[in-house]
């Protein structure tokens, strides 16, 4: 990927190896953020980012940090016991 802080449907299309239009449809269910930029859509890089799994948000950050907390304090001896084996 190019440093670039937007790109176009095609661009991402070719990232994901699907088409311009798959892409647009993605973008209408709201599986793919962009932004509309007169008669055209793009797709921010952070928005691309997240999408391929490269990077997390921060409320997502959160979210697995609570997630972690609540796992450990709830099974913290059983994941020691099972640390030992």
């Amino acid at each position: 990927m190019q440093n670039k802080p937007y790109y176009s449907l095609a661009e991402t299309g070719r990232f994901l190896g699907i088409s311009r239009i798959a892409v647009y449809h993605k973008v209408k269910k709201g599986e793919l953020e962009a932004v509309r930029i007169g008669r055209s859509w793009a797709v921010p890089a952070a928005a691309l980012e997240y999408f391929l799994g490269r990077s997390l948000r921060e409320t997502d950050k959160r979210e697995l940090d609570t997630a972690v907390k609540r796992v450990v304090s709830e099974y913290g001896d059983v994941l020691e016991k099972l640390g030992r084996e």
